[in-house]
């Protein structure tokens, strides 16, 4: 036998693409107009764009109450979730934070988590927990934005 013996390897690493140009600039765009605007533009950029998870987790960051903050990060974790199955994830192996285009995902499955909790859904909270540190063994990342911040 010749060549390197492998004694083990690490789980695939799956990094989504980066969000078109048009969706990025429209959502940063929709993030700096007035408070009192702000939910009715970023929810434009929602149907501009429903499969991008950032733009769901924005919405989710903006959103009006928990229960409205749930449903946006639920949609764009299974939304996250679809795109990940389109890039070739089998449902295991590491999506890192490290990947710009895993942010979107990873923010809404951290959304979820916030908002199970604020509604009391300690098992859904505890899940996405535990998900995102086998999603990123890492998480959570340095400097990553509030809901106040994004």
């Amino acid at each position: 036998m010749t060549g390197p013996i492998g004694l083990g390897s690490a789980p695939p690493d799956t990094a989504l693409d980066p969000a078109p140009p048009a969706a990025a600039t429209r959502l940063a765009g929709a993030l700096e107009v007035p408070v009192a605007a702000r939910h009715d533009a970023v929810a434009d950029v929602v149907r501009a764009f429903p499969e991008w998870s950032e733009a769901w987790a924005a919405l989710g960051d903006v959103a009006r109450d928990d229960i409205e903050a749930y449903a946006c990060f639920r949609v764009g974790y299974h939304r996250g979730l679809d795109a990940l199955r389109q890039a070739g994830w089998k449902g295991s192996g590491f999506v890192r934070w490290v990947h710009p285009g895993n942010r979107g995902f990873l923010r809404c499955v951290d959304g979820l988590r916030a908002a199970a909790a604020a509604i009391g859904e300690t098992a859904e909270e505890e899940r996405c927990a535990l998900f995102l540190r086998q999603l990123d063994p890492s998480w959570p990342p340095v400097g990553l934005p509030g809901p106040g911040d994004r």
